[in-house]
């Protein structure tokens, strides 16, 4: 049975009755741009192949009732009064901010019972916290027959993060994970919110994305002390963010920081950099050049941005002993750091034997096991089956 039957059945388990919509949206994994998007800078990431999915049906009442398939704690949004938080880290928050989004913004709509289910790894990086939120959005949408304008719903997505689940992220996971197209990549400039779309279709190239299964205690308290790090250096120097900086003004920024604020900034001005040379590199086909900036940027964020982790470091030290040879382009951390995934540019037909060289000397250094899956890039967040359409 595949994962949308199963939906449809769990469904109809939980319910009694089949659902009226079905909508998907996925993960997204960032080849290259880390901690870049909240400071207006360019970043590189793509849809993966790994999507919350999730089903509903209306009720007839003001209340929308809430099921996860991956916890056994059902939960409901009463809509009369205003949409309130849950506890801190309930993962009904991105549901009730993006509800309270709608309601925000005078779209009607009734009750509803709700069933989600995600084969995106949770706290990995991979966004699924962003699907969760922009396949709510998407649900919305159907429902009520009103679609928002494009940027208004990824900014909407980012304002239930903000407020409700208390997450400070950037603009670049809704967005990605809304609008990104099959087969491509998304330059996505976080200061115009301007997205060139870069090709990523050569089948003998492959991304391999892996789990180090951690999660460090610090990523939760480090994330948003980067973001302010960054702020009050733009401040000191005077600038709106640290886009405003090139590589050439590091010298002046030298003279005006100190050590560490100086580390924070050289991260994000030679990233950007990066980010703009790597999605040339790639839309030429140069993998080579593509994965020495991939490796480059590992290296800024473990030793400038402090935000890689021992097991982090472990996957890209692997991937680069395979080497070009073996089949490796690059690697790198990617996400918020202190865990969570890596990824790896590739060629497809060594995906067997890269994996399997990972998998085992990962396994050598860590009591837990990483998870290694392959994706192309993949299509942002649609409507699989509403009342009228072809049921699916």
């Amino acid at each position: 049975m595949g994962e949308l039957e199963t939906l449809c059945a769990t469904f109809a388990q939980h319910y009694g009755r089949s659902p009226d919509w079905i909508v998907r949206a996925p993960g997204r994994v960032n080849l290259i741009g880390e901690h870049t998007d909240y400071n207006e800078g360019l970043v590189l990431p793509m849809a993966i192949e790994r999507e919350v999915l999730m089903a509903a049906a209306a009720n007839g009442g003001q209340e929308i009732r809430l099921r996860s398939t991956a916890i056994d704690e059902p939960t409901s949004i009463d809509m009369s009064p205003s949409i309130q938080r849950a506890a801190a880290g309930h993962w009904s928050n991105y549901p009730r901010g993006v509800v309270a989004g709608f309601r925000a913004r005078h779209i009607a709509f009734g009750g509803f019972d709700l069933l989600a289910h995600s084969t995106v790894p949770l706290g990995g990086g991979l966004s699924s916290s962003a699907a969760l939120a922009v396949a709510v959005a998407t649900l919305l949408e159907a429902i009520s027959g009103c679609r928002l304008e494009p940027l208004e719903k990824v900014r909407l997505c980012q304002e239930a993060e903000h407020g409700f689940a208390g997450v400070p992220c950037g603009i670049m996971d809704p967005f990605v994970v809304a609008r990104a197209r099959r087969g491509h990549l998304v330059l996505l400039d976080c200061q115009s919110y301007e997205a060139q779309d870069i090709e990523l279709s050569d089948p003998e190239v492959a991304v391999l994305i892996v789990s180090t299964n951690v999660r460090h205690t610090l990523a939760r308290s480090e994330y948003p002390l980067r973001r302010r790090q960054c702020e009050a250096a733009a401040q000191q120097l005077r600038v709106r963010s640290l886009r405003a900086l090139a590589v050439d003004d590091l010298e002046r920024a030298a003279r005006a920081l100190d050590a560490q604020s100086l580390k924070r900034v050289r991260h994000v001005v030679t990233e950007i950099a990066r980010t703009q040379a790597a999605a040339a590199a790639i839309a030429a086909r140069r993998w080579r050049e593509a994965g020495r900036l991939m490796y480059q940027s590992h290296a800024s964020l473990r030793h400038d941005f402090e935000v890689s982790a021992p097991e982090l470091d472990a996957i890209v030290e692997i991937a680069a002993a395979i080497g070009e040879e073996g089949g490796v382009f690059g690697a790198r951390m990617t996400g918020g750091g202190f865990g969570g995934c890596a990824v790896v540019l590739m060629r497809a037909a060594g995906a067997a034997s890269i994996m399997e060289a990972i998998r085992a000397q990962y396994a050598q250094r860590f009591a837990t096991a990483a998870t290694l899956f392959i994706s192309r890039p993949a299509a942002g967040a649609s409507v699989l089956r509403q009342p009228g359409s072809s049921q699916q």
